[in-house]
């Protein structure tokens, strides 16, 4: 097993790489933008994403849809993978609910790796309120796929 901020990343600053990866994502991924997903931090096998729950998110019991929060989750688990610029696809997710989240509550889901080995990590996602009060946690597994980069850091100066 080994921490995946150790990688390779071709003498490029992991930083800037996973900076980059997520400009390009982030653009791209339509799914966070439809719950309102803000980028709030991201780094090499870790990322911070949040989102106000509106009251198209709430179930029947007028409390935050499990489905709305799961998308928070596995959009946080998503970025922190693939932030070494290695096309990484979710082989599993596992995802408690705590407590629910409420009509106006900020959700705040931090991913974070747990380990990586060949083409599999583990990653740990916890869901917190504005409060600090955990709403969930989620324990994703990660598959990357072979030769596949995510955007060309090559050609670009500015990830140096």
């Amino acid at each position: 097993m080994n921490k995946a901020e150790f990688r390779e990343t071709a003498g490029l600053d992991p930083q800037a790489v996973a900076e980059r990866v997520l400009s390009v994502l982030a653009e791209r991924d339509t799914a966070a933008r439809s719950i309102g997903a803000v980028f709030e931090s991201i780094g090499p096998g870790r990322a911070r994403i949040s989102m106000t729950v509106r009251e198209d998110m709430l179930n029947g019991f007028g409390i935050c849809h499990g489905g709305i929060i799961t998308v928070l989750a596995d959009t946080a688990f998503a970025f922190s993978c693939n932030s070494y610029n290695e096309m990484t696809v979710a082989s599993g997710v596992s995802l408690d609910f705590v407590t629910p989240g409420q009509p106006g509550d900020v959700l705040t889901a931090e991913a974070r790796e747990v380990f990586t080995t060949g083409r599999t990590g583990v990653y740990d996602i916890d869901v917190t309120n504005q409060k600090g009060q955990l709403v969930a946690v989620m324990r994703g597994k990660s598959y990357r796929l072979k030769g596949r980069r995510i955007v060309d850091l090559e050609v670009d100066e500015s990830v140096k």
